[in-house]
């Protein structure tokens, strides 16, 4: 593969990060203007996501019943779509808990980018990553001093706040990408 093949696919791998980078900005928009549907919405998510979480270690445990660990595995399948259908059912109750879990999530997220920007500390665009980190853990530091009395606008506004920041992140280093390949064509 050419020098030229090679700058042709990263631009378009970059012209597609350009755009996923917009989306999700303007879904964080969309979510801090609309914070208790993006909560909901959220709640629905990880519901489904348990649910066929759930459905899946029954299916495996179908798959091993001849070799044992089968009753665990249903265990865990009944567990996970009992919860998934629970939050379906109560999506706005459901979000206390959310809440709380996204707090736990958005720390260890600012955590692993503070440490990813200061591994790239050398190339360009490294800073961003470390301001992506730094904002979302004063986020889940939000989150947590404000649950659970806030619960119903915190979710979809921080989701959207962290949104917007990750798609300027994204953004900000795909252009430097483009920058790159741009000087080295």
């Amino acid at each position: 593969m050419n020098a030229s093949t090679i700058a042709k696919e990263v631009k378009h791998a970059t012209g597609w990060s350009i755009a996923v980078s917009i989306l999700m900005i303007l879904a964080g928009i969309f979510a801090i203007g609309l914070p208790l549907a993006a909560g909901i919405a959220v709640s629905f998510v990880v519901a489904w996501a348990l649910v066929i979480s759930g459905v899946a270690h029954l299916a495996f445990a179908w798959h091993i019943r001849a070799m044992g660990g089968a009753v665990w595995q249903v265990l865990l399948g009944v567990l996970y779509i009992g919860i998934g259908v629970y939050l379906l059912m109560r999506p706005v109750a459901g979000l206390v808990t959310l809440t709380l879990a996204l707090a736990f999530y958005m720390f260890a997220e600012g955590l692993l980018e503070l440490i990813l920007s200061f591994q790239l500390r050398p190339r360009q665009g490294w800073g961003w990553l470390l301001f992506d980190g730094v904002v979302t853990l004063i986020l889940a530091i939000m989150i947590w001093r404000a649950w659970p009395m806030s619960t119903e606008w915190v979710v979809g506004t921080l989701v959207g706040i962290s949104m917007i920041f990750s798609g300027l992140t994204r953004l900000m280093l795909s252009l430097a990408a483009g920058s790159l390949v741009n000087k080295l064509a």
